[in-house]
């Protein structure tokens, strides 16, 4: 696994597994910040969070902060 933030857009990317180009076979809407993303078998293979800052605890946001720098 493994988790990217990108401050400027303020999202957060959740690998769930190392995705090639055009594995994402589907994306599921849950509500305005979280997007599912699914392979061809329908097995998940990634999260984003849109509005990190807000939707996710500010200390795990920190951490991501911390850790692209």
């Amino acid at each position: 696994m493994k988790v990217e933030y990108d401050k400027e857009a303020d999202a957060a990317y959740i690998y769930l597994k190392k995705i090639g180009a055009g594995e994402v076979k589907k994306t599921i809407e849950l509500n305005e910040d979280i997007i599912l993303d699914f392979d061809k078998n329908r097995k998940l293979v990634g999260i984003e969070i849109l509005n990190a800052s807000k939707v996710m605890p500010k200390t795990a946001v920190s951490d991501l902060v911390n850790a692209a720098a």
